[in-house]
């Protein structure tokens, strides 16, 4: 099975927007889809990709806000977690909660929708193979901010270091913004150089850190 992925960073805020799929069958999903949507149907265009789903990380509108004209152009379902807050959920057309733990599968590609609340209460980030999407959850030497409504540091601290941190040394990590000067980095380096993900203690995470 061979994986399409492609990162392409957009917008004021530096969002990566993502191209994730099978190179068999040529269909992909768009994840978090914002900010120039005509860019992106110019690139799936290019490269002969057929848009089959949309994938959200959170509801954020920097990672949402073209989710609705995707959904309309493409009549493709738009996957958000089940739990985020409802003044996160966008309005958008075939809208489809998912509970962490499910799969979706693009062609011959199966990914992993897990659950990583935090930087908001719907926080997901998808899997597949060793590659993971992890949207605001986790940057590159960095994670996400816990002090806009919903968040919640207690549980982005859980959703490092019980979920994420779990996993193998080999995935690699693809962030929801270019927030560092790596684009992507395998979680075995984050693991030396990430200071969210080297603390003792939850207590270390929140004071040291998050600022509680």
């Amino acid at each position: 099975m061979s994986v399409i992925l492609k990162q392409m960073k957009i917008g004021p805020m530096l969002n990566f927007v993502y191209f994730i799929g099978s190179e068999k069958t040529g269909e992909i999903a768009v994840v978090d889809p914002a900010w120039d949507i005509d860019y992106l149907l110019k690139e799936a265009a290019l490269n002969s990709f057929s848009i089959t789903r949309i994938l959200l990380t959170h509801g954020h509108p920097d990672h949402t806000d073209g989710a609705d004209e995707l959904a309309r152009r493409f009549n493709v379902p738009v996957t958000i977690s089940i739990e985020e807050a409802p003044f996160y959920t966008p309005d958008c057309r075939n809208l489809e909660a998912v509970r962490p733990g499910s799969f979706i599968e693009i062609g011959d590609v199966r990914i992993e929708c897990i659950g990583t609340p935090g930087h908001s209460p719907g926080g997901m980030c998808f899997k597949c193979e060793d590659i993971l999407l992890t949207g605001d959850t986790l940057f590159i030497n960095g994670c996400g901010r816990c002090d806009l409504p919903g968040g919640d540091a207690k549980n982005l601290y859980h959703s490092l270091y019980d979920v994420i941190l779990k996993l193998p040394d080999s995935t690699i990590i693809y962030p929801g913004h270019h927030y560092g000067t790596l684009n992507f980095s395998t979680l075995e380096e984050q693991r030396k150089s990430n200071p969210y993900l080297k603390c003792r203690s939850e207590q270390e995470f929140l004071r040291n850190r998050m600022g509680y």
